[in-house]
């Protein structure tokens, strides 16, 4: 459960990360990246994200919501019969508290801009 969300830093469980982080039903990634700060590419999903096979994906665009999904990347996503969900990281981190009571959901956290 993500307890809160400031620009720069997420409280997940009681503990506190300040890099972009993947959240799996698991486990959590840490210092995750796009070789694109502010867009994400189909090469910036980490294979593990559709092979888990999630009901839905919950991507964090940033405190002001200013990186973007490509059209591919959707695409990608929505071909895998996986829900899309592209939220600023400030709305998206109760959309996956809520989600994630019923569905097997992964979000994607930029947590700056």
């Amino acid at each position: 459960m993500i307890e809160s969300y400031d620009f720069g830093q997420i409280t997940i469980d009681g503990k506190t990360y300040t890099s972009d982080v993947i959240i799996y039903t698991d486990r959590i990634e840490t210092s995750w990246w796009r070789k694109t700060s502010h867009k994400l590419a189909p090469d910036d999903l980490p294979d593990q994200v559709l092979k888990e096979k999630p009901d839905v994906i919950l991507i964090g665009t940033g405190y002001y919501g200013y990186m973007k999904v490509s059209l591919e990347t959707n695409e990608l996503i929505e071909s895998k019969g996986i829900k899309l969900l592209v939220e600023d990281t400030k709305k998206a981190y109760h959309t996956f508290n809520q989600l994630s009571k019923k569905e097997k959901v992964i979000a994607l956290l930029h947590l700056t801009c």
